[in-house]
């Protein structure tokens, strides 16, 4: 017999019909992580950031953007019925893990895309809103003790996991994600409410530099590869797109075909960026208009804004371009 979890006596806990969807919250980019007991402390996923959305037995997926991408994660449909709740929005990450236990955002982008049947993996982190009780005004390791007690019941063979936390000890549990190939950490204040927009309360940390850019044009391959030689990125400084680079390398040859598909409709004759830069290998470059966005991981920015010995991870199809700046 399952236990009926009900927020009620949470405090903050209010009433509510399941909401149709809530803006997640987003961590603030820090240099090294908080110290002090206030601070929960968890891994940093590299996936998809979604909202499953559970009710009567029945789940959705939404993007951040509120873009539902349900269609797409099958075996996540067909297991909700391990969470035994009336209605649940919980928040987490869509990922796929490789043969050493990491998250692994290539597998990720690739299967997205492929027809076969995939083990997607939901890592819940928080939870938004349970039978019908809204949580955002309850405090964070409320929340999260709620959500443990939720996935007690599921079977460890469940594509729906918990993501756990260990308390202060910040600069420890950040040094030993690094030494084990994590991407790096998220640290959220233990009383702090859930909040839609991106906030001081919950800080990540990142052991190697990696983030969204805007794919504003390209130039072809002088070795003869097929698609193109490199994607010209930027990021946006308020309304003005600024240049960040170029990245030629992490793409496989299907890649380079199946994003030049994709890049040809948006062809336009002029560039997007705000100032165009003196740099020659941008020579006979194709414009486009700022629409796709791309993960790229690199080794650190150069004084005049140009990021270095980048390569590619994957599109960010989860991610408005507008949205991208230089983190």
């Amino acid at each position: 017999m399952t236990k009926h979890i009900s927020p009620e006596k949470s405090p903050g806990a209010r009433q509510a019909r399941l909401p149709a969807f809530v803006t997640p919250q987003l961590a603030t980019l820090v240099k090294a992580p908080p110290s002090g007991d206030e601070w929960l402390h968890e891994l940093k996923f590299d996936g998809y950031r979604m909202l499953c959305r559970i009710n009567q037995g029945a789940a959705s997926f939404s993007s951040r953007n509120e873009n539902d991408w349900s269609k797409k994660f099958s075996n996540l449909l067909a297991a909700a019925r391990d969470i035994h709740a009336e209605t649940a929005l919980i928040d987490g990450e869509v990922v796929i893990f490789d043969r050493d236990g990491r998250s692994n955002f290539q597998k990720l982008q690739h299967a997205i895309h492929s027809i076969a049947a995939t083990r997607f993996i939901f890592v819940a982190f928080d939870l938004i809103h349970l039978n019908g009780f809204d949580l955002t005004q309850v405090a964070l390791e409320e929340r999260k003790r709620l959500l443990k007690s939720l996935f007690e019941s599921i079977p460890a063979t469940s594509p729906y996991r918990y993501s756990d936390h260990v308390e202060g000890n910040g600069d420890l549990f950040f040094q030993h994600a690094c030494k084990t190939g994590i991407e790096g950490i998220v640290s959220k204040q233990r009383s702090s409410f859930y909040e839609s927009t991106r906030s001081r309360s919950w800080l990540k940390t990142k052991g190697d530099k990696r983030q969204e850019f805007v794919i504003v044009g390209f130039v072809d391959s002088e070795k003869g590869l097929p698609g193109f030689g490199a994607l010209v990125l930027g990021v946006y400084d308020g309304n003005q797109l600024i240049y960040a680079g170029r990245v030629g390398t992490g793409f496989t040859m299907k890649q380079r075909v199946d994003i030049r598909a994709l890049l040809d409709p948006l062809v336009r004759h002029s560039s997007a960026l705000s100032v165009i830069p003196k740099d020659p290998g941008l020579r006979g470059a194709h414009w486009l208009e700022p629409k796709l966005v791309g993960e790229v991981a690199f080794t650190e920015w150069t004084d005049d804004g140009s990021i270095r010995h980048p390569s590619f991870q994957g599109l960010r199809e989860d991610k408005r371009a507008q949205d991208v700046r230089r983190e």
